[in-house]
């Protein structure tokens, strides 16, 4: 199984000096002054195909959250704090201004426009939330917002831009599963009827995969099909497919209540909803489908994908896989972290060694669809940087005295998964041990929660960060993020975090758990697992029943990193509790070294 790579991997500053010009040519061919560049694709994607990737050839950044703005004289790209070093190895600085995307990004720089500027964008790649904020900042600089097609960026990528995917769609099965796509495609049928619509419009690649149970493979890193699909309250739908993507046996998987079409017939099919109600989500989707089906005379009803819910709350069939394929994970990750502590700590690889090495012993399992995300892996000073991506001239080896952090996961048919673990290079620091400790504390106290039901992921956020808190520290990013199950691993409505998130945490939802230290320009600190919500249970004594959380992940901690002395007996016995259950699940993958390793790194502290 060869797992496909971003068509960028290396730093290329060149980019913007090389197509800059031919961006710039075509804007002026339409009367344009300038060109919103998202990094957001028509399906909304956080993970893109190489043929959608526009932003990365423009700018030569391929990271998973991004834009730009070209001007006439003038552009910049706009990244987050994940990217702080990838994006300026990757983005000629002589040619963008390299600002940060958070905040107010760009709609800050839009309103630097020139007055009376008039800035083009393509309507099938902004979210119509998103439209509102960008043409509020224009205007207040004097410039206006114009939707244009085509696009100018696509006709300047011409002839060179790859083809677009056409990755064979294939079923899903139900033992994976755990519910025909019949029955799903009822259960949001009836949903529809619930709130008054007559038709949902998807678009979001994940929500279709989920419907249909079929899987692809046109998204890198997701196992997701590019197409969209109209879903009937009575539970008829039309997916529209790539014939080029339709296999022998996906007519008969999907029967004869779903058509099968081609991409060409969408636009004919949403001006034939005249009149009715149509449901679609303004965060999924597009602003084209809203213009398309207002133009269409069609009564817009902008509302949740009724798919992001069901899909999120995952049945017994999907947790009990989930489970199986975080116990192969984790035999893949005792031999990789085995190998850290015994050939890496002598050979001192470079970081890339260590993806290679991690992506190796994953592979090695012979049931690896593709790795969930590229993956992290942090020595030294690049472990600060929470989603530092080995590039070019950053790269570093594995420094004595210091600390490796690495993060990735892997795809499977029956699951998804996502660890990091953070190891001592040589013999750690007591401060090192502190830091690793005041992290661990609040990994557990995530880990050990219950909490009623009604209860979201902001309101107990803050119990992963108090350990911290109290020691006058803190981390930048959010505690926990949603998993799919074989879909994107990172997947809403939940998440755990300090911006207030309304959804409740329910049965069924498979969450990350992942607090850490950054010390900027010396090393990082993160402990990630997976776990899953519990169904409510009454606790002994208690008045309610409260929801808990089961763990997924099992790969052993760091001993060396741990002061068990700022543990408290609670906390102590958890850990050894969680050791003694990764031995007992993984131990058996294991034999020889590899399992004497684990059989010492999961003995009682």
């Amino acid at each position: 199984m060869a797992m496909r790579q971003t068509f960028n991997e290396t730093t290329d500053p060149s980019f913007g000096a090389r197509h800059l010009p031919l961006v710039r040519t075509r804007m002026r061919e339409q009367g344009l002054d300038g060109l919103l560049v998202p990094h957001e694709d028509e399906h909304q994607n956080e993970y893109l195909p190489d043929a959608n990737d526009r932003l990365a050839w423009l700018t030569g950044f391929t990271g998973s959250a991004g834009a730009a703005v070209v001007l006439a004289d003038r552009a910049a790209v706009f990244a987050d704090g994940r990217y702080t070093v990838q994006v300026r190895a990757q983005v000629d600085a002589d040619q963008f201004e390299i600002r940060s995307l958070e905040g107010d990004g760009v709609a800050e720089w839009l309103a630097t426009a020139p007055s009376g500027a008039v800035i083009g964008y393509d309507a099938r790649l902004h979210s119509p939330q998103a439209l509102t904020t960008l043409k509020a900042a224009a205007a207040k600089a004097g410039a206006q917002l114009k939707p244009v097609t085509p696009n100018p960026l696509d006709q300047a990528w011409g002839e060179a831009r790859p083809a677009q995917p056409a990755a064979p769609v294939v079923p899903h099965e139900d033992r994976y599963s755990g519910e025909s796509h019949a029955s799903k495609r009822a259960r949001i049928g009836k949903a529809l009827s619930d709130v008054g619509a007559e038709v949902a419009v998807l678009t979001a690649p994940s929500s279709i995969a989920w419907l249909f149970n079929v899987r692809g493979g046109d998204v890198i890193r997701s196992p997701l099909p590019l197409g969209q699909a109209i879903l009937n309250a009575d539970g008829t739908a039309r997916l529209f497919l790539d014939p080029a993507k339709v296999t022998n046996s996906l007519p008969g998987w999907l029967g004869d209540d779903v058509a099968l079409d081609a991409p060409e017939a969408l636009d004919a099919a949403l001006d034939g909803l005249t009149g009715r109600k149509v449901l679609i989500d303004p965060a999924q989707s597009s602003a084209w489908y809203f213009d398309r089906l207002a133009a269409a005379g069609a009564d817009v009803v902008r509302a949740t994908d009724p798919c992001a819910l069901p899909r999120a709350t995952k049945n017994a069939t999907e947790i009990e896989g989930a489970r199986q394929a975080h116990i192969r994970d984790g035999a893949a990750l005792a031999r990789f972290l085995h190998w850290v502590d015994t050939v890496a700590q002598h050979t001192l690889p470079s970081e890339r060694e260590v993806v290679e090495a991690l992506e190796g012993f994953r592979e090695a399992t012979g049931c690896l669809m593709d790795l969930s995300f590229d993956t992290i892996a942090g020595a030294g000073p690049n472990g600060a940087l929470p989603h530092y991506k080995p590039v070019g001239d950053k790269i570093r080896r594995m420094e004595t005295g210091s600390l490796l952090l690495v993060d990735g996961g892997g795809q499977y048919l029956d699951g998804t998964t996502d660890v990091t673990r953070t190891m001592a290079v040589g013999e750690p620091s007591a401060d090192q041990r502190r830091m690793f400790t005041l992290v661990l504390k609040g990994h557990i106290a995530m880990a050990t929660v219950r909490f009623p039901v009604g209860t979201t992921g902001h309101q107990i956020d803050a119990l992963a960060r108090l350990p911290m808190w109290m020691a006058g520290l803190d981390y930048d990013h959010g505690t926990g993020h949603g998993v799919g199950s074989y879909l994107g691993v990172h997947e809403g409505p939940q998440r755990i975090a300090k911006l207030v998130n309304t959804q409740p945490l329910l049965t069924g939802m498979i969450l990350s758990n992942e607090p850490g230290y950054y010390r900027e320009g010396q090393w990082g600190i993160r402990i990630e697992t997976l776990q899953v919500v519990t169904e409510p249970r009454a606790i002994e004594g208690g008045e309610r029943p409260m929801h808990a959380f089961e763990q997924l992940t099992f790969a052993p901690l760091d001993r060396r990193l741990i002061n068990v002395d700022l543990l408290t007996p609670d906390e102590r016995a958890y850990v050894d509790a969680y050791h003694a259950e990764t031995l007992a699940k993984v131990g058996p993958q294991l034999d020889g070294e590899v399992l004497e390793w684990l059989t010492a790194q999961c003995a009682p502290l």
